[in-house]
């Protein structure tokens, strides 16, 4: 009897499933299976996926509390979304199980639908397309509800969310209308009401509605049943008080997040404290309360992942309190938690580049200053103003270097025998210490080789490292743990070394420099065991020719120079301009160094209002230098304008007007003339720029390419060096080349037609270009003009413009009647434009004309 019940029973569960699973009928069991069906199936699951990917976008993102947070954690990417793509599987799994939800069990009879879960199927489908970042998709389900399911219990879900994603798309103003009208017809409550003023004051926020959006945020927080929520909305409200300038408002605001403690991610309370503490009236606010809540904020074990920004902050206290030394150090140990917060770490590194900055130690503040942009956005505002502020050191951290390497030799240079064999003693004396204590360290390290390796090898095996079996992970490297221990035992030992040869030796961090140059570093690297503690061996690397000293004093007398003019003229720095110029004119310069020394002490004592030193300068430059244009300005003050006309920046323009006039000769000739006249200044690597460019149009690519290397050599770190050396490096190569190119009229579309005058007048030159002109004139169908271009000092060309065809451009005279003809007897030649310009840049005229009898 068992066996028939059992079948009996299969058979009628059979039938009803076949009768239930029908979307055709409206029968209370139909409504109810698909319903729970896919409640409980697809739904269920698809929302899972939702939650996942929600999960892992929370993870993957990064709060900047530098400015005011977004209403919701998610980090928008501009990258362009094809077709099928998503940006997260979760997403797309909650999108399908959506879309299976509505293909397999709506039940749409008589236009209406019967299945309860549709509307929540479209409202997954909206919220899975949104936070994959297909907005309009999106928008598009959400409106699907509002169109298809008014009576829905998910409409006003269904109406928040179609706003959050206008206010995606930028449709701030009607977010905000809409959200206003919602809010006014229905009578939200808890999360309903919570999103839709939240979305409401990221609206306001994003059309500069601050106070509004306080409002609503207000409203937010108290609604709201998420603490993670709350805890963010009162933040924001606080950060948004702060930007109205209400302190005591932001205070009130952060002190409410604080007080959630741990219902809220922790993150939002440290911030909080940390906001409160950049409130601190510094006049009139008690120091010893915020020390010691500082103190507890740095002592508390929970808050260890947060270190980067309390120490930050104390280094703020400490360097507003002017506890220098003390902010350095909490600066530095903020940078050391290893921050994941790039902007933290670049206003660390810039605060202690302001500080060397202001202390003239402008190379160590140039090296915080690069750390700086490393940890900025490419070209964004900070970035450019930190850029500007770093390139403006790099002068003078040359210079600098220049100066004090200049200066040891020199020092050596004066010493005598005696005292130069003590100093070397010295020396050697620390580096026998040194070397001792290396070598006990070697023999620790050597006691401990092996170690680490032989206690991870017991029991472990490989794993994951591609083309190796399962067996002892024996080699050192395939043990994450062992090579982390390597490394700390090496910086234990050994320091943080440099990657280089000869590592070991210590004596790599000294920096004295011997001879023309060469530090001891490379000395000590290149001497033998014997030699390397021996004095006299560093004895002997010290200059001792004449013309090779005078090289080194000549070379420290410019930067000092150099170093004077832009501590004067950048920085302002007046007392170490005037330190420099000097220490220069103490140190028996050139002559062509002297007077405008004199003259910028001069300016600087004015400053500076030294008038007795003013004077004596004065006077020394008027009675000594009579025939100078210093003396002419300091004796005629009334009469030099604010645009003095032989000054060097007028001397430069008049110079540039003859060279667009294309009179490179006389420009190659008076460059000479006034780079002699003020060398020293910064007007000569202008000048040398302006006569490489005359000396190419003019000479052609040899002699252009000798001028261009000379000025980024000798002018290495002005903007005119590094011009050359980008054309030196980007330019030049493309234009070695001297081959012509073979004249095919499906590819070259410009020629030229060229007459040829040998050591022409100008006024020949301008005579024949006007008849030329007035005979183009009347020539039909094309648009042609004429130029004249100089080709070397005894040939110039007057060049025809506009012609798109070989044959035609060969056969020029054709186009002209006989009248014509009668004014323009001269021969002509044929040219493509890109053969003309290898003949103006290599000057090879003759080739090309003889190119079809070679």
């Amino acid at each position: 009897m068992k066996t028939p019940i059992k079948a009996l029973f299969f058979i009628v569960c059979s039938i009803f499933l076949l009768v239930s699973c029908s979307r055709k009928k409206d029968k209370f069991i139909n409504r109810n299976f698909h319903a729970v069906t896919a409640e409980f199936n697809t739904l269920y699951n698809g929302y899972n996926a939702l939650e996942e990917g929600r999960n892992t976008l929370n993870d993957s993102y990064f709060d900047n509390y530098w400015d005011v947070l977004p209403i919701e954690r998610m980090q928008i990417v501009d990258e362009v979304i094809l077709p099928g793509q998503s940006k997260n599987e979760n997403f797309t799994k909650a999108e399908e199980k959506a879309v299976k939800t509505i293909q397999k069990h709506s039940m749409n009879i008589d236009g209406k639908e019967k299945n309860p879960q549709i509307d929540e199927a479209y409202l997954l489908l909206g919220k899975s397309r949104y936070f994959d970042q297909r907005f309009v998709p999106a928008l598009e389900a959400f409106n699907y509800i509002l169109y298809k399911y008014p009576a829905s219990d998910k409409i006003n879900q269904a109406k928040i969310w179609r706003e959050k994603t206008n206010i995606r798309l930028d449709n701030d103003e009607l977010a905000i209308k809409n959200l206003k009208r919602l809010l006014f017809q229905e009578e939200l409550e808890n999360q309903d009401l919570a999103d839709a003023t939240s979305m409401l004051a990221q609206a306001y926020l994003n059309t500069k509605s601050v106070d509004s959006a306080i409002t609503q945020l207000e409203i937010a927080s108290n609604a709201t049943k998420s603490n993670d929520e709350r805890g963010r909305y009162r933040f924001i409200q606080g950060q948004l008080y702060n930007q109205l300038g209400k302190k005591d408002s932001a205070n009130i605001a952060f002190e409410s997040v604080i007080e959630l403690n741990r219902k809220t991610p922790r993150i939002y309370m440290i911030c909080a404290y940390l906001e409160k503490i950049k409130n601190f009236d510094y006049e009139n606010g008690n120091k010893l309360e915020l020390v010691e809540l500082l103190e507890e904020l740095e002592e508390n074990r929970e808050n260890r992942p947060f270190l980067d920004k309390i120490y930050h902050q104390i280094g703020e206290y400490h360097l507003t309190n002017q506890s220098d030394s003390l902010a350095v150090v909490y600066y530095n140990k903020s940078l050391r938690t290893d921050s994941r917060d790039k902007q933290l770490k670049a206003r660390n590194y810039e605060t202690l580049g302001d500080m060397n900055f202001d202390k003239s130690i402008y190379s160590i503040a140039g090296q915080y200053y690069d750390s700086t942009l490393t940890n900025l956005v490419l070209n964004s505002k900070p970035y450019r103003v930190i850029k500007k502020k770093r390139d403006n050191l790099e002068d003078v951290i040359y210079y600098e270097a220049i100066a004090k390497v200049n200066d040891s030799i020199l020092n050596l240079v004066n010493l005598s025998e005696a005292e130069r064999l003590t100093y070397f003693e010295s020396f050697i004396e620390n580096l026998k210490i040194k070397a001792e204590e290396e070598k006990e360290k070697a023999e620790a390290a050597e006691r401990n080789k092996g170690l680490a390796t032989v206690n991870n090898t017991i029991g472990q095996v490989n794993r994951g490292i591609p083309g190796l079996p399962n067996q002892a992970a024996t080699f050192y490297f395939y043990n994450p743990t062992t090579v982390a221990y390597g490394k700390n035992e090496f910086v234990k030992i050994w320091g943080d070394r440099t990657l280089s040869d000869d590592w070991r030796w210590s004596s790599k961090g000294q920096s004295i420099t011997i001879g023309g140059g060469v530090s001891n570093n490379d000395i000590a690297a290149s001497a033998t065991e014997d030699e390397i503690f021996d004095p006299q061996f560093y004895i002997s690397k010290i200059p001792s020719e004449e013309k090779e000293i005078d090289s080194i004093s000549k070379d420290r007398n410019y930067a000092y120079y150099q170093l004077g003019l832009i501590y004067k003229e950048k920085f302002k720095e007046y007392k170490l301009a005037k330190d420099k110029f000097q220490d220069l004119l103490s140190s028996n310069p050139e002559e062509r160094l002297i007077l405008p020394s004199k003259y910028n002490l001069y300016k600087i004592y004015e400053l500076l209002a030294e008038n007795d030193e003013a004077s004596i300068a004065k006077n020394e430059i008027i009675n000594d230098y009579p025939e100078s244009r210093y003396a002419f300005i300091l004796k005629n003050p009334e009469l030099v304008s604010e645009k003095d006309e032989n000054s060097p920046e007028s001397l430069y323009e008049a110079l540039y007007i003859q060279h667009q006039n294309q009179e490179y000769k006389d420009v190659i000739s008076k460059s000479e003339d006034y780079i002699n006249r003020f060398d020293g200044e910064a007007i000569v690597s202008k000048l040398e720029l302006l006569k490489a460019t005359a000396t190419g149009r003019l000479y052609g690519y040899e002699p252009y390419k000798k001028a261009i290397n000379y000025l980024a050599v000798t002018y290495a770190n002005t903007p005119e060096g590094k011009r050359a050396q980008d054309l030196e490096s980007n330019v030049l190569p493309k234009l070695a080349s001297t081959e012509f190119v073979e004249v095919n009229d499906s590819i070259v579309s410009n020629y030229k037609v060229v007459f040829q005058f040998k050591n022409p007048e100008k006024e020949q030159l301008l005579a024949f270009q006007k008849d030329l002109d007035t005979v183009l004139k009347s020539i039909k169908y094309y648009k042609l003009k004429s130029s004249i271009d100089v080709y070397s000092p005894e040939v110039s060309f007057v060049i025809v413009h506009g012609l798109k065809n070989a044959q035609i451009a060969q056969t020029f005279d054709q186009l002209l009647t006989k009248e014509n003809k009668k004014k323009i007897k001269e021969p002509y030649f044929a040219v493509s434009s890109a053969n003309y310009q290898i003949i103006q840049i290599h000057k090879n005229l003759e080739a090309y004309l003889n190119r079809d009898n070679n």
